[in-house]
């Protein structure tokens, strides 16, 4: 841990270093934020079923009570097609194969750059998981309330990805 990431952005707390998510991370003993120093590169998944495309509903933040498709971290050394489909079993219970990359997206002042990839969906049971509160299939011209913008853009990529495909 460096000098300065010795307390929480949050709250000014000590961090201290303790077991999150298979991996010693420093973490705020008051409010439970995280610190993580891997690059900021998150993988997500657009799966579709009968037309209509899964969705999850954030149980952490940013975004708590919004949607966004199944996504999160990659983990330093992890293949991001491999977290992309790790991120969709944890999130939403589906195991899935990675199709094709959709897009990379990012935006100026946000550090998180986000790989988005078309899956299928080839076993598991759709459930929510410790990071959503619910999961279901929308249509996209009727979605529930996004999470982030680049939900949105990734959506429309996706969008016309298929319909040059059709």
């Amino acid at each position: 841990m460096t000098n300065a990431d010795k307390f929480c952005a949050g709250c000014g707390v000590r961090l201290v270093l303790k077991e999150h998510e298979g991996r010693e991370r420093p973490v705020c003993p008051q409010c439970g934020r995280v610190v993580y120093y891997d690059p900021k590169l998150a993988a997500a998944c657009v799966i579709e079923r009968d037309g209509l495309t899964l969705m999850v509903r954030r149980a952490v933040q940013t975004g708590y009570g919004l949607w966004s498709m199944p996504g999160g971290y990659v983990d330093r050394g992890e293949p991001v097609e491999t977290a992309a489909a790790r991120e969709v079993e944890e999130e939403a219970g589906l195991l899935v194969e990675i199709d094709q990359l959709i897009g990379l997206f990012s935006d100026a002042g946000n550090p998180v750059v986000v790989a988005a990839y078309a899956a299928t969906e080839v076993g598991g049971v759709l459930a929510p998981g410790p990071e959503s509160l619910d999961v279901g299939f929308f249509a996209l011209d009727d979605l529930p309330p996004l999470a982030f913008p680049r939900d949105e853009q990734i959506l429309r990529r996706w969008q016309r990805i298929r319909n040059q495909s059709s």
